[in-house]
Formats: structure tokens, sequence, C-alpha cells
């Protein structure tokens, strides 16, 4: 009796602790699926700043003011002395016989550089350092612009997809009203037939957008320089400025602070410095060699001689003539670079400017005339269409309309922002 006892507490007891576990395991939640990456949110500034930490492009450019400051290091040395130890060792017979001694022989030789070499070197090298520095500076220019224009084809995306849902939001709606006017017979099956294909429209503009969407922000990922998962958006509204510089302070500052043109005329100085390099190549460099001589004869004879030695080379033939034409050719070759770029420059300050005024004078006429128009002919269309006095092509028109006006509208703005960039871009600015 005991025995039956004693089992069926234990039976119980089985039962207790496995209903514990049961319990305890369905209150544990359970695991989601993995979801999308998660998105940061990036101003234009943060985007730039992003951007000349982490671009990679930028980042191989950094490597070439390391190797140039490495020739400095390099300029700078002078020649190794040379240390040459030899033995002359006669065999017995003519030791014997006092015909040759033992003999040790020390020497050394030291380079004495002419006509500047080491300095001429030096400059050079710290000239092309700062060409290479500048050089740096004007890639992190032009990526802060590939930035900024990513940033606004980011924006202008974002528009474009968010008046593409809103037209297929209010086409899915008309469907749904169109489908309850045709049950009651209010609506005849074209007309229905007619939204639907307006709403099927309207989901391809909205998927074409979303994907510009998406390639827009995969842009402007990699031009920040993150290759992680993440995903990446934008925050601000696109820049605009009633009054940016004039163009004559924009043409000044361009030539005055533009880093490529600094490089160029910083080259014009290495390469001068080159060709005073080249000249100092053609000087002699002198040898100055000392010896010493340690001899042994037979009987314990010892003695010691010295030797001073000076080896200058004749420069009959070659006095570096190639070279320092080649220097002369390279600095002609720059200076003309030079003008070419001005002119250049010249160029882009009329080109942008002309840009800047014709999107600020599109935007202007979009806002004063067009929009307004555009949403009233819209709203009067659709309140007509639904009281039956407008026909659907009518009502899509105006809708279509009023879309295109829209997106012309947001162009504009972007470009009149990319505008702005590219003015502060040509005048030379660097900083976000």
């Amino acid at each position: 009796m005991c025995e039956a006892r004693r089992a069926v507490a234990r039976t119980s007891l089985l039962c207790v602790i496995s209903w514990g576990v049961a319990m305890s395991a369905s209150a544990q939640p359970a695991p989601r699926p993995p979801g999308p990456p998660p998105t940061a949110t990036l101003t234009v500034d943060e985007a730039v700043r992003e951007a000349i930490d982490h671009n990679l492009t930028l980042a191989a450019e950094r490597y070439s003011v390391s190797v140039a400051r490495a020739r400095i290091v390099t300029a700078r040395l002078r020649p190794n002395p040379v240390f040459t130890y030899s033995a002359m060792l006669p065999d017995s017979a003519i030791y014997d016989n006092d015909v040759n001694p033992f003999e040790n022989v020390f020497r050394m030789d030291v380079v004495m550089e002419g006509g500047g070499k080491r300095a001429r070197r030096i400059e050079v090298a710290q000239q092309a350092t700062t060409v290479a520095e500048l050089q740096l500076l004007n890639t992190i220019r032009t990526i802060m612009l590939d930035v900024q224009g990513a940033f606004v084809d980011v924006v202008l995306a974002k528009e474009n997809a968010a008046l593409a849902r809103e037209s297929l939001d209010a086409f899915n709606a008309l469907v749904q009203v169109n489908t309850e006017r045709v049950r009651t017979g209010d609506l005849s099956q074209v007309e229905l037939a007619r939204s639907r294909l307006a709403a099927l429209q309207f989901q391809n503009d909205v998927r074409q957008r979303e994907s510009k969407l998406a390639i827009a922000r995969h842009k402007l990922k990699t031009a920040i320089g993150r290759t992680g998962p993440d995903a990446v958006d934008v925050t601000g509204e696109l820049r605009r400025e009633a009054t940016p510089a004039a163009i004559e302070t924009v043409a000044r500052l361009a030539l005055e602070t533009r880093p490529d043109l600094q490089a160029l005329r910083h080259d014009e100085a290495r390469s001068a410095a080159d060709l005073r390099l080249q000249i100092a190549q053609g000087k002699i460099d002198y040898t100055v060699s000392g010896e010493f001589h340690r001899q042994q004869a037979p009987h314990d004879i010892v003695g010691n001689q010295y030797g001073l030695y000076v080896s200058v080379p004749l420069p009959i033939f070659n006095r570096n003539q190639g070279e320092v034409e080649r220097a002369r050719g390279e600095s002609r070759q720059i200076d003309a670079r030079i003008r070419a770029l001005e002119a250049d420059i010249g160029r882009e300050v009329q080109a942008a400017y002309e840009e800047y005024s014709a999107a600020r004078d599109i935007v202007a006429t979009i806002e004063t005339q067009m929009l307004t128009q555009a949403r009233d002919v819209r709203a009067t269309t659709e309140y007509s269409y639904r009281q039956g006095e407008a026909s659907f092509v009518e009502f899509l028109d105006a809708v279509r309309a009023f879309n295109d006006t829209m997106q012309s509208y947001n162009e504009a703005r972007a470009e009149y922002a990319r505008s702005l960039y590219a003015l502060d871009s040509i005048s030379g600015k660097v900083t976000p």
C-alpha cells in the first residue's frame, strides 16, 4: 500500500515538473525573423564629414602625402662612406727572402657632393610634398561635391516617390468609390476599368520611383565610404539661397584658392627646383680617400705607411645635359597647364553661374505661376468628375499635369541646390 502511494506521488511530481517546463517554454518569446538592417539618417554636413573620414578614394589619396614626406627623408641623406680592407699574404719563399712583407691595408673613401646637390634634393622633395597635400585637398573638394550631389539625388528621389505614392493612394481610393458606384448602378464598368488601369500605371510609377530612391541611397552610401549592410537615409531640406556670392567674387576666389590650381603653381615651383637640381647634378663630386698600411717583415720588423687621395671626375662628356633640358621642358609644360586650367576655371564659373541663374528663375516661375494653378485644376476636375460633370480622361489629364508640374518643381529645386554646391566647389571651398 505504501509502495502504491509512493508511485502515485512520484508520478504526480513528474507531471507537475513537466507542466512547469512546458509553461516556462511557452512564456519565452518566439525568436523573431531577421528584419532589415537599421537605417542611419544623415544631414548633408554629416554625410560630407563622414566621407572625408571614410571615403575609400580619399583614404588611398592620403598615402600620396606619406610617400612624398618619405622622399624628404631620402633627400636629406648623405652618401655613405666606403670602408675597404685588404691583406697581402706572400708565401714563405717570398717572405723569408725579404722580398715582400705581410701587409694589412685599411682604406676609407668619402664622397663630397658638389653643387649643393643635397639642398636641391631637399627643396624638390619639399615642393613635391606641398603638391601632394594640395592634390589631397582637391580630392576632398571633388568628393564633397559628389556627396552633396548624391544627397540632393536622395532628397529628390524621396520627394518624387512620395508624390507617386500620393497619386497611387488617391486612385486606389477612387477605385473603391467607383466600385461602389458600379454596384449601385451609378457608374459604368468602362469607367471602373479606366480607373483601375490608371491605378496600375501609378503603381508602376511608384515602383520605378522607389527603385531610383534605392539607387540614390546606394550611391550616397558608397560616396561616404560605408561598406556594411546598414541602409542610409537623409534628413533636411534642399539648399536654397537667394543671394549667393557675385560672379566676380567666385571667379576671384577660384583663381586664388582652388587646390588644383595651387597644386599646379607649386608644381611649377617644384619644376624650377628640379631644374636647379639637375644643373647641380652636372657639377663634379670629389672623393677623398685615406689609407693605412700595416707591414710586417721577417725578423720582427714592423712598419706603417699612410696614404691620402683625392679623386676628381673630368666633366668632358656627361654634364647631365639631357636632364637639364628635360627639366626646362617640364617647366614650360606646367606653365602651359596653368594657363589652360585658369581658362577652364573661368568657363566653369560662367557655366555654374548660368546654371544657378536658370534654376533660380525656374523655381520662382513654378512657385508663383504654376503650382497653384495646377493644384486648383486638379481639385476642380476631381470635384467635377465625382459630380459626373467631367470625364475620367479629363480628371486623369489634370492629375498627370499636376504630377508633371510637381516633378518639374522638385527637379528645379534639386538643380538649384546642385548649382549652389557647384559654385562653392568651383570657388575652392574644402570644408563642410
